[in-house]
């Protein structure tokens, strides 16, 4: 397998995995919550409850849900036409975060009523003071921070950091 095609395997598969466990888990949520019942995970700090999302992630720009579906189209479609270039593993796993993130939540905007593009967000996760969310949210703002560091930290995705060592890779953030 060429160098960079194990970026591209790793950034799906972390995409891949983001949108298995955010399904599995909303599955879940509808299923066990479906009634109102609420459960309290660690007092007071979080608490599982069921909420319909129309907006983005954590409840924001709520009415905007075919703008925020055609966003993630095209987030979608830039890292995988981006993924090509990628010699950084660190950089794989944001961008796959980010993926996996952005097709969880698209997913309900395609199959939850309202109806294709119009979907709620099936949101589960609540802590005090803070709008309630799903782990494909999680994964979202978890790869934008780790994009945030390799970025501040000067970490190419598509190039050695040392090139004048030899190597084709740079898989530390440095």
């Amino acid at each position: 397998m060429p160098r960079a095609s194990r970026y591209v395997v790793t950034l799906l598969a972390v995409a891949l995995a983001v949108v298995v466990i955010d399904r599995v888990t909303k599955i879940w949520a509808v299923d066990a919550l479906s009634d109102g019942e609420v459960i309290v995970l660690f007092d007071p700090w979080m608490q599982l409850r069921l909420v319909y999302n129309p907006g983005a992630a954590f409840g924001f720009a709520g009415g905007y849900t075919v703008v925020i579906s055609l966003i993630a189209f095209g987030v979608a479609f830039a890292i995988l036409r981006l993924s090509r270039r990628l010699r950084n593993v660190w950089w794989a796993i944001a961008l796959g975060g980010i993926l996996g993130g952005a097709l969880g939540n698209l997913i309900d905007r395609m199959t939850q009523p309202p109806g294709i593009f119009q979907g709620y967000v099936i949101d589960f996760v609540e802590w005090p003071g803070f709008p309630v969310w799903n782990l494909a949210d999680a994964a979202i703002v978890g790869s934008v921070a780790l994009v945030f560091v390799l970025s501040l930290r000067d970490v190419p995705y598509d190039q050695p950091r040392h090139a004048d060592a030899g190597s084709t890779t740079d898989d530390g953030p440095a």
